[in-house]
């Protein structure tokens, strides 16, 4: 397989992870929460999820590269991988002008990565 196979083929894992309600939920809960991320426990009180579903929801967002955890005692911390947040959103607007950063211009004021082409244009 070649890079871009194998880049496309994680993205299309990731995107499969969040294309569920609720893990897509958990994702957006962890981008709120930030890099000190949320116990498991936690997330699915607040999402009003039975914990072994959230654990489910959990194991798949990790398998899938998008989330880490870590250990704190008793509680397992979930957080968002934002370099694989980044990657994701980078893959799916890399060549969003070709070229043409005026292509772009829906995106102006959006905080995200361009291509290089757009570098120079006032998105």
């Amino acid at each position: 397989m070649t890079d871009t196979e194998v880049s496309a083929k994680k993205i299309v894992t990731r995107l499969s992870a969040l294309a569920q309600d609720t893990r897509l939920r958990v994702f957006r809960l962890l981008i709120e929460a930030g890099p000190e991320g949320i116990p498991a426990t936690a997330i699915a009180e607040a999402l009003d999820v039975r914990r072994n579903l959230m654990s489910t929801h959990l194991n798949i967002l990790a398998s899938a590269g998008l989330t880490t955890t870590r250990r704190d005692g008793r509680r397992i911390y979930h957080a968002v991988d934002m370099a694989a947040a980044r990657d994701l959103i980078s893959f799916l607007v890399k060549d969003c002008c070709n070229g043409h950063p005026e292509i772009c211009q829906e995106l102006a004021g959006v905080d995200m990565p361009i291509r290089e082409c757009c570098e120079d244009a006032t998105l």
